[in-house]
């Protein structure tokens, strides 16, 4: 069974939430942390493989994203430090209240795994799940990548977000529009050498304290991850953590097609057993 509701944070009374019920519970839940502007319907079909296999799932929609968008979007005071702080601490607080004893995982998309350490609450969880993430400093980048991340983040993002009190993500073909606090803090992380650490740097920082078992998962046709950026985000980010890594060939794929968020497509469905067996 999947219900959309929603929490209330000190920034919102909508916070989306969506929980896959099993019809026979295994007795593990499954939270799904979302990647900069990407829906949480992005990984409804993913949640609902979960669900046909026993576990509880719970995605949702950071402030500012999706169904957790407000009306006027130039208001909205989210960042990626309260997605990290506030929304995704009011999720863990609910996974806390409502399934006390369930074994707790969790997949972190993106930006997904980079706010686990912005909430103490992410020591509940057994495991983690890190799929297409890494210390996202521009210098980790491959050349074209490395130049559209300049021309964008260096230049079109800031003055778009100036001029519209928002960025349009969405006309670059980079996701949902973002809150303009969201969308500084995601070039602190593309510009910034200190990347995920200078967002942490501004509030409290529990990413020392992980030390859980977590598979890294990359893939071929991603040109925004690269082995040298995966690595400095655990070395500098995440040193305590007991990482495992899974590196996918674009021949794994239905559609020789992963990249950056098609892992999650239904297309795909035959590499989701890879969660599933490390979650076993």
């Amino acid at each position: 069974m999947m219900q959309t509701f929603y929490l209330k944070t000190p920034q919102t009374d909508q916070l989306a939430i969506t929980l896959f019920e099993p019809e026979i519970s295994n007795g593990k839940l499954l939270l799904i942390n979302s990647a900069t502007g990407v829906k949480q319907q992005t990984y409804w079909k993913f949640a609902q493989y979960f669900a046909d296999h026993g576990f509880t799932v719970i995605s949702y929609d950071y402030f500012g994203i999706g169904l957790s968008k407000p009306q006027n979007i130039k208001k909205c005071n989210a960042s990626m430090r309260t997605w990290g702080s506030v929304d995704y601490k009011a999720v863990t607080n609910f996974i806390q209240e409502k399934y006390p004893d369930d074994r707790k995982f969790c997949v972190g998309h993106s930006v997904g795994a980079l706010i686990l350490g912005m909430n103490e609450d992410s020591a509940v969880f057994e495991k983690f799940i890190f799929v297409a993430t890494q210390k996202a400093f521009v210098g980790n980048l491959n050349v074209k990548t490395k130049i559209a991340s300049y021309l964008g983040f260096g230049l079109a993002q800031p003055v778009f977000t100036q001029i519209l009190g928002y960025f349009p993500a969405h006309r670059f073909g980079i996701g949902e529009s973002l809150p303009k606090a969201s969308a500084y803090d995601w070039r602190t992380l593309i510009l910034n050498k200190k990347s995920t650490n200078k967002l942490l740097e501004k509030i409290p920082n529990y990413s020392q304290n992980l030390t859980q078992k977590t598979l890294v998962i990359s893939a071929e046709d991603d040109s925004w991850v690269t082995e040298k950026g995966i690595k400095t985000l655990l070395s500098e980010t995440y040193p305590n953590l007991q990482p495992e890594f899974r590196h996918l060939n674009i021949s794994e794929s239905a559609k020789n097609e992963i990249g950056h968020i098609n892992f999650f497509r239904s297309f795909n469905k035959n590499l989701w057993k890879i969660v599933l067996e490390f979650f076993e």
